[in-house]
């Protein structure tokens, strides 16, 4: 039985003590996970030496976690508004603990993705949840103040987790990356008990899209493991088998929500050509920076030299540079429209991976590695803000909280196939394992490393190309165009002229209910990313 709590969904007043323990129920919540998804890689290599894998193992370490999420994330946001937005976000926080409690105490390898796999389940059900408490909790003049704190708090998380990771590993053990988040959670599950008010959707639709959400996992699974593993033993044929699995899944989920009542990702979507292209540009620019983060921190530690603490400041201006500019990137493109922006930044990011493709062993931070990082950060800063806002104006009205869903869930599997895919395109992806580990295949990593960053370079370019063919002037109208599926009603802006600042390395920020079919209306907002 929850405490009584003494203030009703949608009357939270700022100031108050409830907004208070609100805002502190889910910062904390939120940026725990903030803080995992971006500690881990700094400890990959920590996590090579003793479990005694090569990178296909540290490629599941990552991926595992980003299978679940990227599958689960659009049918959460329905449970969220179906079951209570608290009472999810609770189950979130505990799944997420228990998981991160696996990785703590796993003895192998295949333990720890397992715990990977599990953390990715609790993600996908606390993202959504976090910030539909804010939106549903707040009274309607007070939340873009609530959200915007919550944007500024979580991405200071998502800014240091790099650095936090770094240093936790440098002096104790990378098991303490994951340790850190059993205090967290036993904290936020106490604050949401006892001081944060429940809100659900009474019109929420009964019908969930449980087969498109198997599917989605099995399909993403399979093409994960096919290549992550090709590039481990090549095409045996439990490789080839897990590829057709996957391959099939994919045609069965496409199948099943042109088919399905209340599915996850309605083909009505794509109705509007500008929807289409921004999305396919999300996955181009996403697909980039997994291996990005993936590869640059081995490279760095395995192949530079550096200590697992300067491996994870390598990155901070990337993520100080979104914090401080995406609020004005997201202003300008308002004003001008978002063209020049979606066409300039992932052309910064080319430019970006260009300058990290001729890195030497031997360069200096500041005069091989900061050039391409900073590149990658103004291109960032450019290019997110004004991705989402074409998302969200482009799509009907009615389906903003589902556009939003989608396309995070393409950039989260974007991200998923690219870490898989990278390595064994440019032939790095067998690299390690035994003895020898990493260490033993850093002349191979060295190699690889300069095609990998060409090949992103590559990518951002075609992202440039396709915002290219985006309306001049202002955001794109959304195409009206009949849908089948019954989609609830677009919440309310948050706020009227405000702009807040996110870090949007790990997913585009997530506006409104993803994935809803039957989010309730001025109550489903969701702006965020794990």
């Amino acid at each position: 039985m929850r405490a009584s709590i003494p203030v009703a969904a949608g009357a939270v007043a700022w100031g108050t003590p409830t907004a208070r323990w609100t805002l502190a129920a889910t910062v904390l919540g939120s940026g725990m996970a903030f803080l995992d998804s971006t500690v881990v890689t700094v400890a990959l290599p920590a996590m090579e030496d003793e479990l005694d894998t090569g990178l296909s193992g540290l490629q599941w370490i990552v991926n595992g976690y980003l299978v679940t999420l990227s599958a689960l994330i659009l049918l959460s946001g329905s449970l969220a508004d179906r079951f209570g937005r608290v009472r999810l976000f609770m189950v979130g926080v505990a799944v997420f603990a228990a998981a991160s409690a696996l990785c703590v105490f796993a003895p192998t390898l295949e333990w720890l993705v397992a715990g990977r796999v599990l953390q990715g389940v609790g993600g996908a059900l606390l993202t959504p949840g976090s910030l539909a408490i804010l939106q549903a909790g707040f009274r309607e003049e007070d939340r873009a103040r609530a959200i915007g704190a919550w944007s500024g708090l979580t991405g200071v998380a998502a800014a240091v987790g790099p650095f936090v990771g770094g240093w936790l590993v440098q002096v104790g053990d990378w098991r303490l990356i994951f340790l850190i988040n059993l205090p967290l959670a036993v904290a936020v599950l106490v604050i949401t008990w006892w001081r944060v008010p429940e809100s659900r959707d009474e019109s929420a639709a009964r019908r969930m899209d449980y087969p498109g959400a198997l599917l989605g996992v099995v399909a993403l699974g399979g093409i994960t493991y096919a290549l992550i593993q090709w590039g481990a033993v090549g095409g045996t044929p439990a490789v080839w088998t897990g590829a057709v699995v996957g391959v099939l899944a994919l045609a069965a989920f496409v199948l099943v929500e042109r088919a399905s009542a209340a599915p996850m990702l309605p083909p009505g979507i794509f109705a509007s050509p500008a929807f289409t292209v921004t999305n396919v540009a999300t996955v181009l620019v996403y697909g980039s920076l997994g291996p990005l983060f993936f590869l640059l921190v081995i490279y760095l530690q395995e192949v530079g030299g550096y200590t697992p603490v300067a491996a994870g400041a390598a990155s901070l201006p990337i993520t100080a540079l979104m914090l401080a500019l995406s609020a004005r990137s997201g202003r300008l493109a308002a004003r001008i429209g978002p063209r020049p922006q979606l066409v300039v930044g992932p052309l910064l990011l080319a430019g970006g991976f260009l300058l990290l493709s001729r890195l030497d062993p031997g360069d200096s931070y500041v005069g091989g590695v900061l050039p391409g990082v900073l590149l990658v950060a103004l291109g960032l800063s450019a290019a997110v803000a004004p991705l989402t806002a074409t998302v969200l104006a482009s799509a009907p009205q009615r389906q903003a909280g589902l556009a939003s869903g989608v396309n995070n869930t393409f950039a989260r599997g974007a991200q998923l196939i690219g870490v898989a895919g990278v390595p064994v395109v440019v032939g790095i992806g067998g690299t390690g394992g035994g003895a020898g580990g990493l260490e033993a295949g850093a002349e191979t990593v060295a190699r690889g490393f300069g095609p990998a960053m060409l090949l992103l370079a590559g990518a951002c370019a075609l992202a440039a190309l396709c915002a290219a063919a985006l309306p001049r002037g202002r955001m794109p109208g959304p195409a009206e165009a009949p849908v089948e599926e019954e989609v609830a009603e677009a919440p309310r802006p948050v706020g009227k002229g405000r702009a807040t600042r996110f870090c949007g390395v790990s997913g585009p920020p997530m506006r409104a209910c993803p994935g809803s079919s039957a989010g309730g209306a001025r109550q489903t907002g969701r702006e965020g990313s794990v």
